[in-house]
């Protein structure tokens, strides 16, 4: 008995690799194309019109979001949606979301140069659909790295206007005055992008002292680096081995 073909959308920005992938993927008989777009604001308008079986989908896109940013979007609307991504692009940015944006079951992410032929991304595909997923080895290492990386640098664990706020924090700044340099105007905002911070940065449970979680956050963005304190106080850095040691100041 035949199969029924997977109904997939494409999404690609390049106009010559878009009707490629789309005739190639077609001439398999498992894959049906059934829409293609060059944005994720596309990909998820055209999903609330017509839900594909899986999406197949650079990182880098047309418009405003890129590929993580829209199977986010996406599967908001339609939770675990299989999708496939690729990418040629080698970012610690494009990892960084990736790692953040909570994708677990139902993908594969892997290289443009390494699986960009039908019959590779069919496989792919059908296990996404059915739950499985997959990390081309190349970009799982890179997305560790981008981990070892975060851990090590306070900045990258903030939004950029949280990194803003940390650095006037680190020069003493008031919050009134943050808000002043920042144009807000209820200086309440700044109280909140601070929580948002020490959140960040493991330093929640100071909350009830808030003038201790602000000199920490000073002191961490001031250095650079991931300060982790104790109930007792003790402060400890990670060491080069990924582990926890005493924090001496220099």
């Amino acid at each position: 008995m035949p199969t029924t073909p997977l109904q997939i959308l494409i999404v690609e920005d390049n106009p010559r690799l878009r009707p490629a992938l789309q005739r190639g993927l077609d001439a398999t008989g498992v894959v049906r194309v059934i829409v293609a777009c060059d944005s994720g604001e596309q990909a998820l308008e055209l999903c609330l019109r017509q839900p594909p079986d899986a999406i197949l989908m650079d990182v880098q896109l047309a418009g405003v979001m890129n590929g993580i940013e829209a199977a986010v979007a996406i599967r908001r609307e339609f939770p675990r949606m299989p999708i496939v991504f690729y990418s040629i692009q080698d970012d610690d940015d494009y990892y960084r979301q990736f790692r953040r944006a909570g994708v677990l079951t139902h993908f594969a992410y892997v290289r443009k140069s390494n699986y960009l032929l039908p019959e590779m991304l069919v496989p792919l595909l059908r296990d996404a659909v059915d739950g499985r997923s997959f990390i081309d080895p190349d970009i799982a290492d890179r997305v560790q790295e981008v981990q070892r990386k975060d851990a090590n640098d306070p900045m990258a664990l903030l939004e950029p206007n949280e990194r803003q706020v940390a650095r006037m924090l680190a020069q003493g700044l008031t919050n009134e005055q943050i808000a002043a340099r920042l144009g807000f105007r209820d200086k309440r905002t700044i109280s909140r992008v601070n929580g948002q911070i020490y959140a960040a940065w493991d330093l929640k449970h100071s909350n009830t002292d808030e003038k201790v979680a602000r000199t920490r956050a000073a002191l961490i963005a001031r250095l650079g680096i991931l300060i982790h304190w104790d109930d007792e106080g003790n402060a400890t850095i990670l060491n080069q081995q990924d582990e926890w040691e005493p924090w001496q100041p220099g």
